[in-house]
């Protein structure tokens, strides 16, 4: 496994261990930030993807901080950057009444 494997590894075991996601998409964006201080200092870009039943009830600005609290061990060297869509599966797929 290279160090990009091990990252997008990493970011999945820790969200699907705390947030349990039904859908987890993580792209590594790494390569769009050459040259960049964080690439520089060995931090990736990733854009995450996910859709669990934890975000019920909860506002934009609270899922994001689930999502970071999970990652905060990450956020600390591995992460530089984070865009984060955190929906639950409601969002995804509406029921019509």
């Amino acid at each position: 496994m290279n160090a990009v494997t091990d990252r997008v590894s990493m970011i999945r075991e820790y969200l699907t261990s705390t947030l349990h996601p039904v859908h987890l998409e993580i792209v590594d964006e790494s390569h769009k930030h050459i040259g960049h201080a964080g690439a520089r200092q060995g931090g990736g870009h990733f854009r995450v993807n996910i859709v669990s039943d934890s975000f019920n009830g909860k506002s934009l600005v609270e899922r994001h901080r689930m999502v970071y609290a999970s990652l905060s061990e990450a956020m600390q060297h591995d992460i530089h950057a984070l865009s984060i869509k955190a929906v639950t599966p409601e969002e995804i797929n509406p029921t019509e009444e």
